[in-house]
């Protein structure tokens, strides 16, 4: 029988700081660096665990600097810092900005926005803030800023704090929370994310799974990069059902809506681009020789719910089904060793008994030089994935 009888523990538990250390140390944070002025307007650093979140409206972060600090001291007075998410790779500047005294700058390079705090270069993302509040607690600061502006300046892991050292992101494998629209496609996804991983490493780049959720394809489930400064694509990330984006879903359902979307002088176009796919059994993109397009920026920044009516124009207005990036006719390529023009994205859909596309397998973040027969590769693992994924929606009769 369950009681509520409290155990006694040892007082020790709760006061002995080396072992409220050790036990927290098992809960891994973030490193973020937070930067500011003094009051001569030179640069001041510190390296804080304790960032949060604390409040969309009005935008609000925070972080918990020690009362002895002197660096908090310094950039106190100001009335601003820069809160700079560290990259995996930036341990080294994370030691450099903790030391106490000396030029915590030294070699490293920096800039400024909104506040004039410095914004670190190579750091994964940045917000600028003025201070609204300080809260005295214990033997910390809470400090509370109003967020001024913010952005992403780099794909990259961020850097984490775990057990007392430095570490990264191990597996970036990950999977959304389940609306109930999506729970059965999810259900797919979750039996073959181990497979999703290797055929990412295999075709060196992330796989990304998708579904088609009224008007809007969404983002399932990433393997994650094989590089590890690579970010994972956003779970939940949204993209417009619009050519010529989501034409692996097109080409298998009732593409005449799809096509309707786009001036009539395009739609002739937009429909060789269904016929194109359905041909061949996959959707293919080009790079445009940039790591990022602007479209892709775009996207990004859609919230991952609600967009408003604005940035989904922007993105809108990006698109252009006659653009020779879009389903290219690579069949001419196919010649063992031949270069391929450079690849974005290759994609192949998961079938059900009504030969409709449920989910679809992208490749994504592919090697720069692709040659033919590594095309054949790409297509081969995402097919194979597929056919795995198929035998979830459409099991075999037991009998």
């Amino acid at each position: 029988m369950l009681t509520n009888k409290r155990v006694e523990q040892p007082p020790r538990r709760a006061t002995d700081q080396a072992f409220h250390r050790n036990v927290l140390g098992h809960y891994p944070a973030g490193v973020v660096g937070i930067t500011g002025r003094a009051a001569d307007g030179s640069p001041v650093g510190m390296v804080a665990t304790s960032f949060t979140s604390v409040s969309l409206d009005p935008p609000l972060v925070a972080f918990m600097p020690m009362k002895t600090s002197t660096t908090f001291a310094a950039l106190r007075e100001s009335g601003s810092f820069c809160v700079n998410v560290l990259a995996a790779g930036q341990e080294g500047i994370s030691r450099q900005l903790a030391v106490k005294g000396g030029d915590k700058f030294h070699g490293v390079d920096w800039r400024t926005e909104q506040t004039g705090a410095p914004v670190l270069h190579g750091a994964v993302a940045w917000i600028d803030c003025t201070i609204v509040s300080v809260h005295d607690e214990g033997d910390h600061y809470i400090v509370v800023g109003h967020v001024e502006d913010l952005a992403i300046d780099r794909s990259s892991s961020p850097l984490l704090y775990f057990q007392g050292g430095y570490g990264r992101v191990s597996s970036p494998s990950l999977t959304a929370s389940g609306e109930t629209d999506l729970i059965s496609h999810l259900r797919v996804v979750d039996a073959v994310r181990e497979e999703m991983v290797e055929t990412s490493h295999a075709v060196g780049g992330e796989v990304v799974a998708t579904a088609l959720l009224r008007n809007e394809i969404v983002a399932l489930a990433t393997s994650g990069h094989p590089d590890p400064d690579r970010l994972p694509t956003r779970i939940g990330q949204r993209m417009p059902y619009t050519p010529p984006l989501g034409a692996a879903f097109a080409a298998w359902s009732e593409p005449a809506e799809w096509i309707r979307q786009v001036p009539g002088a395009q739609r002739e176009y937009a429909a060789s681009l269904v016929e194109r796919v359905r041909e061949r059994g996959w959707s293919a993109s080009l790079s445009d020789g940039t790591p990022f397009s602007d479209l892709e920026r775009a996207l990004a920044k859609l919230p991952l719910t609600g967009p408003g009516g604005d940035e989904i124009a922007e993105v809108e207005q990006m698109l252009d089904p006659s653009s020779p990036l879009y389903e290219p006719d690579l069949h001419s390529d196919f010649g063992a060793g031949n270069h391929a023009p450079p690849l974005r994205t290759v994609a192949v859909p998961v079938l059900d008994t009504n030969e409709t596309a449920q989910v679809v397998f992208t490749a994504y973040g592919l090697p720069p030089t692709t040659t033919t027969d590594d095309l054949k590769l790409i297509v081969n693992r995402l097919q194979t994935l597929a056919a795995l994924a198929s035998e979830v929606i459409n099991p075999k009769d037991a009998s």
